[in-house]
């Protein structure tokens, strides 16, 4: 019988002046959440996930296919490591409409890598009424939408959440989650989900992975998360 590797395998160094990141986990299938205090090292993982930031040392495998292997000298560029990103800010291109912005997901994909439907896509995430407007007429959370749907059109092997709900507020929240919850159940796709929120943590992730100045300290599920 063939082990099936897992969604998401990391095992890097990095040192950047006085900060140490020395970290190595797996990622599950649903949302694994990277939680822990600001300057933990949640952002660096993911950039280092996405290939925006070379590591000293170690390797990171999605679903078996390496992306980055420091002794073996392999570093698969950002655009072809089908890895989709939402921002915090959700970076939305502000001089394209929203159907320009999410169609731009699909540039750089083949044709036969199985990304979802345009308009499931749309149907699933409720974006339907918005596709002709521009992002600087576009509430949080509507932007939050675009940035999701444009991150599953670019065929994503996993995606990764850096912090989608900061500044976000309460009402928006709530709508937030309830779509990040459809993406996990619909699209099936492995998430990885930075914050420091704890009610995040408990809503949606099947997985943890807590961080302190640049280590791990637990892995559990959201139901071992302490109240402290």
């Amino acid at each position: 019988m063939t082990d099936v590797p897992p969604p998401l395998s990391v095992r890097v160094r990095q040192q950047r002046n006085d900060f140490l990141l020395d970290v190595a986990f797996e990622g599950g299938s649903g949302v694994t959440a990277l939680f822990g205090p600001s300057g933990s090292g949640k952002t660096t993982i993911l950039n280092i996930i996405a290939g925006t930031l070379r590591p000293d040392d170690g390797c990171v495998a999605v679903s078996g296919h390496v992306l980055t292997d420091v002794q073996k000298r392999i570093f698969v560029p950002c655009h072809r490591r089908r890895v989709g990103f939402v921002f915090q800010d959700a970076q939305l291109f502000p001089h394209l409409t929203v159907e320009q912005n999410i169609k731009f997901g699909r540039w750089f994909v083949s044709t036969d890598n199985g990304s979802p439907p345009l308009d499931v896509v749309i149907r699933e995430l409720g974006i339907a009424g918005l596709l002709k407007r521009r992002p600087a007429t576009l509430s949080g959370g509507e932007k939050q939408r675009v940035a999701l749907a444009r991150a599953l059109l670019s065929s994503p092997r996993i995606l990764l959440m850096d912090e989608p709900l900061s500044g976000v507020d309460d009402a928006r929240r709530n709508e937030i989650m309830g779509l990040i919850e459809r993406v996990r159940d619909e699209f099936r796709i492995p998430i990885v989900y930075v914050t420091h929120t704890r009610d995040e943590v408990r809503r949606l992730a099947t997985r943890v992975i807590r961080l302190e100045a640049g280590r791990v300290v637990a892995v559990g599920s959201a139901a071992e998360l302490p109240d402290d």
